[in-house]
């Protein structure tokens, strides 16, 4: 082992894992040739190849201004071979150059300077590349081509921010427009990257396919998010049957959370195990095991797949708004939307208060950040469904806004159409709400979320059996995620069918978690009042009123565009019957509370 001073080059490929979805041979073949095609131009300007990854490449240069010369002769040649191709099939490479003490191990190089150079390729142009200031000082004075100061750069598990020089040829070829999309909110906005590393099959070896595909079933299902990037099958099955560190591994594909897993068969009856890590810190953030029967073995494996993507994806995003700040200058709208999400996950009215601030912020400082749209979209909706904003016309109008400005930003999120969708069933626009909930299942089938707003399209047309199923599988799999109020819904579904034992059942679940949810606490009130238990009715309507002084049910049903006017009279004759006050002036019944009122 020895340290010397070397130029370190990191190269992938933009769009990669979705050009390997749509033609995955295709793909894996064009990617060896372009690569083939480079080699000479690195051996030319005194480069190696130090290692090949599922999409990139890692290059050692003795000299930073061969490596800088090096990557503009390979992007200079990759915008040639692309040119007369189509949009969707041309591969661009974005390259990372950096300069810094290293230490070689046989025939790899490992450092924090090898890191940075990583990090200088997430921020590279496809087409082109990213040089950290201290290289470019020192290349710059030979470079026949110019640069653009792209700023200091805040780098994860990089103390200290970093100046950046970017360059793309003149000519280069535009990605494909979803290609572009994918590509800009990886090096933008994904600032997690997961790997899915083969599950561990201890079973006999004639079970090791069903190991194998359950990775990569799980690998797809998490693609299908927009809030993180997924790296390829490629780029971790490397790692099958290798015994290393969760770190080391992490560290070798530039993963922020690795998820393993390990699958056991017994007779007619299989278990899968599963992890997330956070391997920086060996942090286990969620872990999860199943057992089934195998009965239909594709229909197990799809429903296992789904359990795990939605537990998965949903502690991903939580483990990310839970981040430390980072302690910068440049305040990007990633940087605050983090920190709204932080403030969304603790569910306060202070809190819903500070995380709308941080969205607004997020949309000023960057408008086609969609996720923060969608997010303010959802928040308005809840506070005025928690009881914590009044409902105006004016609100509900940015909602919608909010929720069609999201789709349109990023029309691939299921993410986006489903709060579309819930936006228009709350405003009683049916069939606009089932087509987007509709849409946003097709984007991804293994969104719980899709489905349980698909359940809300049902509910609000006055089909609740329906309705019930999708929440209450929605709950099942996943029933930790604020956005969505399974508890509360499947509570409303029940009490209008007369199933009021139920109602009262998910009401007080909903309480658990939020003991002030106006809704929750309404419709305990009106199930109380429904099954004859008078005194616990009025209870629970004082409770209520003493959460919620100036609600009656009048200003309340204003919220409430349910199809069926029996659901509606139903509602509302459990809330009077409970002693929920009809309109303004019943509240009115002395100085104190006409003060309260004023």
């Amino acid at each position: 082992m020895e340290r010397r001073l070397a130029a370190i080059v990191c190269a992938d490929v933009a769009g990669y894992s979705r050009m390997m979805g749509s033609d995955e041979a295709g793909t894996h073949a064009a990617f060896k040739a372009h690569r083939a095609a480079i080699h000479p131009i690195i051996l030319n300007h005194g480069g190696r190849v130090v290692k090949n990854t599922g999409d990139g490449f890692l290059l050692e240069f003795a000299s930073i201004v061969g490596a800088t010369e090096a990557a503009v002769a390979m992007q200079t040649l990759m915008a040639e071979r692309n040119h007369h191709l189509p949009a969707d099939r041309a591969m661009q490479f974005r390259l990372g150059i950096h300069m810094g003490d290293v230490i070689a191990d046989e025939d790899e190089v490992f450092g924090d300077d090898v890191n940075i150079a990583v990090r200088m390729e997430s921020v590279s142009s496809p087409g082109g590349f990213a040089i950290s200031a201290k290289a470019y000082r020192e290349a710059s004075k030979h470079l026949t081509v110019p640069l653009t100061d792209a700023g200091n750069h805040r780098f994860k598990n990089i103390k200290d921010a970093i100046g950046v020089w970017t360059w793309t040829p003149e000519g280069a070829p535009a990605l494909a427009p979803e290609l572009r999309e994918a590509s800009a909110l990886s090096q933008q906005y994904r600032t997690a990257i997961v790997g899915v590393l083969p599950f561990a099959n201890l079973s006999d070896a004639q079970d090791e396919y069903f190991s194998d595909g359950l990775t990569e079933d799980l690998i797809h299902a998490l693609s299908l998010q927009s809030f993180y990037r997924v790296l390829s099958r490629n780029s971790t099955f490397a790692f099958k049957g290798k015994n290393l560190s969760t770190r080391l591994i992490a560290r070798e594909i530039d993963a922020t959370y690795l998820i393993q897993g390990s699958v056991r068969r017994a007779g007619a009856k299989i278990r899968v195990t599963a992890e997330l890590i956070a391997p920086e810190t060996g942090e286990q953030l969620w872990t999860g095991r199943y057992d089934r029967d195998i009965g239909d073995l594709f229909a197990m494996q799809d429903e296992i797949t789904t359990n795990l993507s939605a537990a998965i994806a949903t502690e991903i995003v939580r483990a990310e708004a839970s981040a430390p700040a980072r302690l910068s200058t440049d305040v990007t709208a990633w940087d605050r939307f983090l920190k709204g999400l932080s403030h969304y996950y603790r569910q306060t009215k202070e809190d819903l208060a500070a995380a709308v601030d941080l969205f607004r912020e997020a949309i000023k400082v960057d408008p086609k950040l969609s996720i923060a749209h969608a997010y303010l979209a959802t928040i308005q909706i809840q506070s005025i469904q928690f009881g914590w904003v009044k409902g105006t016309r004016e609100m509900w109008a940015e909602a919608m806004n909010l929720a069609e400005t999201s789709v349109r930003l990023d029309p691939r999120s299921s993410f986006a159409f489903s709060i579309l969708s819930w936006a228009h069933a709350m405003e009683g626009h049916y069939e606009a709400a089932m087509d987007a909930a509709k849409r946003a299942v097709a984007l991804n089938p293994y969104d719980n979320g899709a489905r349980g707003v698909l359940g809300i399209c049902h509910f609000v047309i006055g089909e609740h059996r329906e309705a019930i199923e999708l929440f209450s599988m929605a709950a099942q799999r996943d029933n930790s995620d604020p956005r969505y109020q399974w508890a509360t819904l499947n509570a409303f579904s029940h009490y209008l069918l007369r199933q009021y034992d139920a109602t009262l059942s998910w009401a007080r679940e909903q309480l658990y978690i939020n003991p002030n949810h106006m809704q929750a606490l309404a419709i305990r009130a009106a199930a109380l009042a429904q099954l004859g238990r008078t005194a616990e009715a009025d209870e629970a309507a004082g409770v209520l009123m003493s959460n919620y002084p100036t609600l009656n049910v009048d200003r309340h049903l204003r919220n409430f565009h349910w199809k069926r006017a029996e659901d509606v009279a139903h509602y509302r004759a459990g809330l009077l019957n409970a002693g929920v006050p009809l309109g303004k002036l019943t509240l009115v019944q002395s100085d104190v509370k006409r003060a309260a009122e004023s």
